[in-house]
């Protein structure tokens, strides 16, 4: 049993895992749980046997008395919140996870002191819940398997080849400002290549008007289907951005208070990311709702010809 919750990328991040679980241990009936929302990752997995969610209005012990009927020679949680350890309580048994640096992580952001060492990526630290299966990292990309009907809903967005942006981000400090997104627009449609937004419905707005292809609310497995097909991927440090390395497509990703010493760059993909040497980075683990100091440099700066031209290049 492997459980991860969520993020959207946090979850993409676990495949290499499961893959190499699988190479190892080729006859493992692997039970990956997660929230509903990101059952669509993972439903067509070879490597996973099933996908147990927890519902949006669902109970966390009647998820537990469910999972209890099961025995279960190895149990991982690869979030390690409180939720996780929650259900550790109610399917008792001997559990692994994974060290989340939260100390290091901390004095980065605080202090400027880089404890960190050599930088571990997310996708191989969860590595170490598995310690006792004998897997490792084989060096490959995360992996997100689609269905024929999300490629339908993919075909209906674009048929051809295109260009793909994901302006949003969970939270504000890590999206890019909407008049720089417009710009790039402008200087993508000089390629003649098709130009689709993605993201959920409450992100369409922030392309408004520059007419590029709506592929907004779709859901995430036509999403994924669609970014296979696209040259290039432009998205912040988001879950989409992670969903577009699992796919195989090249990545130019805008990160601004996140640095790589937290694991979350693009995992072993073609990308290009632009981010500012600013001394006020990072700010926080995860993004804020404003910029602590008032100005947001770490994203304004990146400008929009500078992105263009990373669109060549990758």
């Amino acid at each position: 049993m492997v459980v991860r919750f969520g993020s959207l990328g946090d979850v993409i991040l676990t495949t290499p895992l499961l893959r190499a679980i699988r190479r190892t241990h080729s006859d493992a009936a692997i039970t990956f749980v997660t929230k509903h929302a990101y059952a669509p990752l993972l439903a067509h997995n070879p490597h996973v046997r099933e996908v147990v969610t927890l519902d949006p209005d669902g109970s966390l012990r009647t998820l537990g008395r469910h999972l209890r009927c099961t025995t279960w020679d190895h149990r991982l949680d690869l979030h390690g919140s409180l939720r996780s350890v929650l259900l550790r309580a109610l399917v008792p048994g001997t559990w692994r996870s994974y060290a989340k640096r939260r100390l290091r992580r901390t004095l980065l952001i605080r202090s400027g002191m880089d404890r960190y060492g050599p930088t571990v990526p997310v996708a191989e630290r969860y590595f170490e819940a598995a310690r006792d299966l004998d897997v490792h990292p084989d060096g490959r990309a995360a992996e997100v398997f689609t269905g024929p009907d999300a490629e339908e809903r993919a075909r209906a967005v674009c048929d051809g080849v295109c260009i793909v942006l994901a302006p949003g981000a969970a939270h504000a400090t890590k999206r890019w400002p909407g008049t720089h997104w417009h710009e790039l627009v402008r200087l993508l449609r000089e390629s003649e290549v098709a130009v689709v937004g993605v993201g959920m419905d409450a992100e369409r707005s922030i392309l408004k008007g520059t007419g590029v292809v709506d592929g907004f609310g779709i859901g995430i497995d036509a999403t994924a289907a669609l970014m296979r097909r696209a040259r290039v991927v432009v998205a912040n440090d988001s879950g989409l951005m992670h969903l577009a390395t699992a796919v195989g497509t090249p990545v130019v990703a805008l990160y601004g208070p996140t640095v790589a010493q937290f694991g979350f760059f693009p995992y072993q993909a073609r990308a290009v990311v632009l981010e500012r040497p600013l001394r006020c980075r990072p700010c926080s683990p995860y993004g804020s709702p404003h910029c602590p100091l008032g100005h947001h440099r770490c994203m304004f700066d990146i400008e929009p010809a500078a992105v263009a031209t990373a669109v060549v290049s990758v």
